[in-house]
C-alpha cells in the first residue's frame, strides 16, 4: 500500500536551517546520496528522483547553533521503497563509517544518525502492512533491537549508489511544549488519526492507517520554549491534502480552534512549528 498519496494527508518536504550549506551539501549527497535539483548561494533543494524536492536546505546570514531544550525537530524520517534498500545503506554506512543508531519498531525497520548541524535523521524501511497489528484503533509500536544478521542476509541485487528514486518523506517527528493543544490542532484541525501512544509523553498520528505520519513528543520538556528565528533546525514542514477543498476545509478548522492560517495556507501549531498547506497531484 502507498501512505504518502493522494486521497492521504502526509508530509511532502521539510525545509532545515544549516550553519554551513556546502557543508550539509556533501553530507547529504555523499551520506545519503540525495540530487540537488536547486542551488542558490544560501538555499538548496534536494530530490531523491530528480523531479520532487524532499529536503530543502537555507543558510541565513546569521544563523546560531542549537542551544537548549527547545521544540522543533526530533527527525525527519526517509522511507525506503525496500528492505533490501535498507541493507544497502547499511552496507554503505559500514564502508564509510557512519554511525547508527538501530531499532525494529514491528511496523518497521529504522536506522537514526544525525547531519552535521546536529539534525535528526531517521532511514527506514516498512514491513507489510498486513503484518501490522492493531487493536482498538491503535498500532502496535515497539522500540526493539534492530537484527542486523537478518537484515544483511537477504538477496541484495545491486549495491547502494543513491537514494532510490521511490524514496518518500515517511513521516517527521516532532519537539512539542505540551501534548493537549497539539492533538487538538492536528486531530481536529488537521485531521489526523492517533494511531498510537507513549503514555503521556508522546503520540503519533497518521491517516489512511499509516503507522504514522506524525511523531510528536514531550520529551524536551513540557512547556519547552521555541528555539531562536536563526538556530539551526526545522524551517518548515510541508503537508500534503488531497484537494483544494480538502485543505480549505483544514483551514477552516484550524481557524475555528483559533489557529492562525495565513491566505496562502501556512500556520503553525502551539508549539511554533511552521506548516506549509500544499495540494497534492
Amino acid at each position: 500500500m502507498n501512505f504518502h498519496q493522494n486521497p492521504l494527508t502526509y508530509v511532502g518536504k521539510v525545509s532545515l536551517k544549516v550553519q554551513n550549506l556546502e557543508r550539509s551539501l556533501v553530507f547529504y549527497k555523499e551520506v545519503l546520496g540525495f540530487t540537488i535539483l536547486e542551488q542558490t548561494e544560501r538555499t538548496a533543494s534536494l530530490s531523491a528522483n530528480g523531479k520532487t524536492a524532499l529536503l530543502t536546505l537555507e543558510q541565513p546570514a546569521d544563523v546560531v547553533t542549537k542551544s537548549g531544550r527547545t521544540t522543533g525537530l526530533y527527525h525527519f524520517a526517509l522511507l525506503l521503497p525496500t528492505r533490501e534498500d535498507l541493507a544497502n545503506f547499511v552496507q554503505h554506512s559500514a564502508e564509510i563509517g557512519l554511525r547508527l543508531a538501530s531499532s525494529d519498531h514491528l511496523v518497521s525497520e529504522a536506522l537514526y544518525f544525525s547531519d552535521p548541524d546536529g539534525n535528526g535523521i531517521e532511514v527506514y524501511a516498512d514491513r507489510a502492512h498486513a503484518d501490522w497489528d492493531w487493536s482498538n484503533g491503535e498500532v502496535k509500536m515497539s522500540v526493539d533491537p534492530l537484527d542486523f544478521k537478518d537484515l544483511l542476509s537477504i538477496k541484495r541485487n545491486h549495491p547502494w549508489n543513491d537514494l532510490p528514486a521511490e524514496t518518500v518523506m515517511g513521516h517527521i517527528h516532532l519537539h512539542v511544549s505540551q501534548l493537549k493543544e497539539t492533538e487538538e490542532f492536528y486531530i481536529e484541525g488537521l485531521g489526523f488519526d492517533v494511531v498510537s501512544r507513549f503514555g503521556s509523553q508522546a503520540l503519533f498520528i497518521s491517516t489512511g492507517e499509516y503507522h504514522h505520519h506524525i511523531g510528536l513528543n514531550t520529551w524536551n520538556g513540557i512547556g519547552a520554549p521555541p528555539p531562536s528565528q536563526n538556530s539551526v533546525g526545522l524551517q518548515s514542514f510541508t503537508l500534503m491534502l488531497p484537494s483544494e477543498k480538502a485543505r480549505n476545509e483544514a483551514a477552516g478548522r484550524l481557524r475555528s480552534i483559533g489557529a492562525i492560517v495565513s491566505e496562502d495556507f501556512v500556520t503553525e501549531d502551539p508549539s511554533g512549528n511552521k506548516i506549509l498547506l500544499e495540494i497534492s497531484s
